[in-house]
Parts: C-alpha cells; structure tokens; sequence
C-alpha cells in the first residue's frame, strides 16, 4: 500500500471509469472538489458498523460521565445541524442512511475519528487540548466533515486498487468481501490503538473548512479552531516538512483556518 499515490490513483481513475462510469465522481458540495468514490456509500456504511462494533467491543468506553455526555451533546447538535444544512443544499441523500453513533474511548491518545455512517469515537487523550465543549466541536466537526465528504470511500478506493491490482473494482465486495473488510478495518487502525490510516493533506484541509462551517452551523465559535491548533502546535516534538506530510504544517493550517473563518461566521449563530 506504499506505492507512489499519484500511480495508485491513476489506476483507480481508469478502473472506476471502466467499471462504474460516471456514478464514481463525487463533487463535495461544500467545496467544490472532485474525488473518486468506486463503492456504493450502503456498503460502506455496513463496513464501518461492523467495524465499529468491533472497536467499541474491544475498547474501555467510557459511559455516564459528564464528559462522555459532553461527546454526546457536541455528536447531537453537529448531527442536527449537519442534516439541515445539507437539506438546504439539496444534498440531504449525503448523510441518508447515517445511524450516529457518538462514543468516548479511554485511551491517552489525542485522536478522533468518524467513520462513514456517522460513527464516531473520541479518545480521553485529545479532551485536554479541546479543554472546553467549543473544543471538542472543533475536533467533531472536522471528524464528521471526512464522513460527508466521503473521504473514507476515497481512501478505499485507493486502498483496493493497491492491494488487489487488477481485480475489477465494482465486485470486490460481491467476490473478495473478506478482503475489502481487511482493507476497511487497516484505514481505521483496528489493531493499531484506534490510529487512522493519514487521510491526505488535500482531504485533511477540506475537513477543516467543511468543519469551520458545520461548529458554526451547530451554534460554535469557529474562532475557537485557531485556538485549539495553536494548542496542538505547542505540544511542540518534530514536524516533517510539509511537503513530506500528509497533513498540512500547524502553521499552515492555522492561516488557512483563520483565511475561512469569516466564510464561516456567516453561518453562525450562537446556542
């Protein structure tokens, strides 16, 4: 799975072309970027349940606290506000079939992530730099905006084309399903402590502005996302050169936030 990406994605390109035509693009309503996305989004949403449960069942989730609550409350009003948002839009079908799921994971890790269908796991790791419940919407919203971006059905579909070659893309699922669970379950780190496969700098920049939107819509500062990296930036160790990243330098991501908060306050109204 370590090919040179420009190679993998290529191939997906012409095996989604010849095997599912047009069907394959999706435009993110948002912001305007198109992507491959061979899988129909159901059999994701099956993949990620099964995956999920599998995390949650192998996990010390926590339950009944005020912070776990507190994941809950920022999940529920993201959800609601996420939904309405996209009715509006006339894109209500992106989060059509969503079952939310919104867990704390005791784990010391500052990671979060949310799967497609709307499955959600924060670890206790991250609530220290969130500090405050706008903290936390900052990182939901950001989780939930690779969900409605279908960045999980990009990645797989990169994924499949590596691991399986030439196999035609469309019945991967019908003919290898054991495989393609495989591949879904190594995206989303089972076994790794929750650690996602690195989302790349192009999906992990559109989730922050996607985000931006979503915690203003939810009635968040987004103001309060400039913080919460500045937070992440000062925990301090050795950054890769951007250009050797898969995620966008703390710098370059805080001017790129501030650069979209003023889109995002449009949308703002505070709880």
């Amino acid at each position: 799975m370590k090919k040179t990406l420009s190679v993998l994605f290529a191939s997906v390109v012409f095996a989604a072309g010849l095997t599912t035509g047009l069907s394959s693009c999706f435009k993110n309503p948002v912001t305007g970027r198109s992507s491959i996305n061979v899988f129909p989004e159901s059999d994701m949403r099956q993949m990620a349940t099964q995956q999920y449960a599998t995390v949650l069942s192998t996990s010390n989730v926590v339950q009944g606290t005020k912070d776990a609550e507190m994941i809950k409350r920022v999940g529920q009003r993201m959800q609601v506000a996420v939904a309405q948002y996209l009715q509006s839009i006339g894109k209500a079908d992106l989060v059509s079939g969503y079952q939310w799921e919104f867990n704390l994971v005791n784990e010391n890790q500052a990671n979060a992530w949310c799967m497609p269908g709307g499955k959600v796991a924060f670890y206790t790791g991250i609530l220290p730099f969130c500090q405050n419940e706008a903290g936390v919407a900052v990182v939901m919203s950001h989780e939930i905006a690779h969900a409605v971006a279908r960045h999980g059905n990009e990645r797989m579909s990169q994924a499949v084309s590596a691991e399986l070659g030439s196999v035609v893309l469309s019945t991967v699922l019908s003919e290898k399903p054991q495989q393609a669970q495989q591949i879904f379950g190594t995206l989303y780190g089972i076994g790794a402590q929750g650690t996602l496969l690195a989302y790349s700098r192009a999906q992990e920049s559109e989730a922050d502005h996607m985000g931006l939107i979503f915690m203003a819509l939810a009635g968040y500062n987004p103001n309060e996302a400039v913080s919460f990296w500045q937070r992440m930036a000062a925990t301090g160790g050795q950054q890769p050169p951007e250009l050797l990243s898969t995620h966008p330098s703390n710098q370059r991501r805080i001017n790129d936030i501030k650069g979209e908060i003023p889109e995002a306050m449009k949308y703002y109204k505070p709880h």
